[in-house]
């Protein structure tokens, strides 16, 4: 990687230390271009002829998406974001009562809300796993969980807090086994890390662009096997994933647009599939060892500060860092940090609460480094962070 370079096509990397990738990463020159000239395009020519004229440039984002998972067209959707992702595919089961929904304490609160709901509405059952010594979804657990009622397993690849990177392969590899669809949100994973679909084994997955992508806001995608589209009902329809075929008679499209709706965002679909490829020429097992890097050397910054405690999880981790100080809770640390230029999130218990619960976690503060990020900048944001806890 060359960070030198990297930056220079980051403009915002001139005005603020981004420690917030897990939120919305900076995005880079060809993404900006993308937009910005589909978006004046349209203000000359009209919305519809320019979303006529873009046509091609909207497929190669489904292929260049496809690249990225390993799997055809055919199974990639375009959708607003990564939870309406989720959505299509998860409320398009057909859930039953006495249906087991496998998920895991890590799950995302949009995930186990939903979850909760189904279960309400079907007599339905949400049976969460308990964790390995590793904070991880216990996979032998699961395996002796299995039985004929399991419907789904639903799995956050990476929480939004703690570092942690779930067993997602060996997740796949037992819902193979039992026939069991497997719903992976990749929603933080996605241009961090590899995402082979097929030896994932995820029957689903669901991701946005805004984060470690570096796409737009109000873009996402969604997967679908093959084998499963026509398994499973969009709970909305529209005259673009269904055909009206006759005054009382209706046509679902038979590959992955049926979760799709006819007004979408364009510029930004146009503009994510320059974020993919552009994380693709990166190369994603470079990011993610890149990401890791700069994040164990936070970390270990973060531990020579007085009354900061770090609580992230895992023996796999990622470029996300959360940790609590005695000092200042973490919304008051979140906006010194701000006044200093520094950008980082606030993980509240209420988005994994299971999770916060079980490690009586306090707010957190959530620092997410990416490829573009230095170790100068690691440095500069232990010296911050200093600088607010003494002020």
């Amino acid at each position: 990687m060359h960070p030198d370079r990297l930056r220079a096509e980051t403009p915002g990397t001139d005005h603020v230390l981004h420690f917030n990738n897990a939120g919305a990463a900076l995005p880079p020159q060809p993404v900006l271009d993308a937009q910005i000239t589909y978006l004046e395009r349209e203000a000359t020519i009209g919305g519809y002829e320019a979303a006529a004229e873009a046509e091609g440039q909207l497929h190669r984002t489904y292929e260049s998406i496809a690249r990225m998972l390993g799997c055809d067209t055919d199974e990639v959707a375009l959708v607003e974001n990564a939870t309406r992702a989720w959505d299509m595919a998860f409320y398009g089961l057909p859930f039953d009562s006495g249906d087991r929904i496998l998920t895991s304490a890590s799950a995302y609160a949009s995930n186990h809300i939903a979850c909760l709901q189904v279960a309400e509405r079907t007599g339905a059952t949400v049976d969460v796993l308990p964790h390995d010594e590793h904070g991880r979804v216990d996979t032998g657990a699961l395996r002796s969980r299995m039985d004929d009622d399991v419907a789904l397993i639903a799995l956050t690849h990476v929480p939004t807090n703690g570092g942690l990177v779930n067993p997602a392969q060996e997740v796949g590899a037992v819902a193979d086994d039992a026939d069991v669809p497997f719903l992976l949100d990749a929603c933080q994973s996605a241009g961090q890390m590899p995402l082979p679909v097929d030896e994932l084994g995820c029957t689903m997955l669901s991701a946005t662009g805004r984060k470690y992508l570096r796409g737009p806001r109000g873009t996402g995608f969604l997967y679908v096997q093959d084998d499963w589209i026509e398994r499973i009902e969009p709970p909305l329809l529209d005259l673009h994933a269904a055909t009206w075929t006759a005054p009382d008679a209706y046509e679902i499209h038979p590959d992955a647009r049926r979760f799709e709706n006819w007004e979408s965002h364009v510029a930004g679909q146009v503009a994510l599939g320059v974020a993919v490829d552009y994380a693709l020429d990166q190369g994603l097992d470079a990011i993610f060892d890149r990401n890791r890097h700069l994040a164990r050397t936070l970390r270990t910054g973060l531990a020579d500060v007085a009354g900061v405690t770090v609580h992230d999880q895992g023996d796999v981790r990622c470029g996300i860092t959360t940790f609590s100080a005695e000092q200042k809770d973490a919304s008051t640390i979140q906006a010194g940090l701000r006044e200093r230029d520094v950008n980082t999130a606030v993980s509240p218990p209420s988005s994994t609460r299971l999770d916060a619960e079980a490690r009586a976690l306090p707010e957190l503060v959530r620092a997410s480094v990416h490829y573009y990020n230095t170790e100068a900048e690691v440095d500069r944001f232990v010296g911050a962070l200093r600088s607010v806890l003494r002020a």
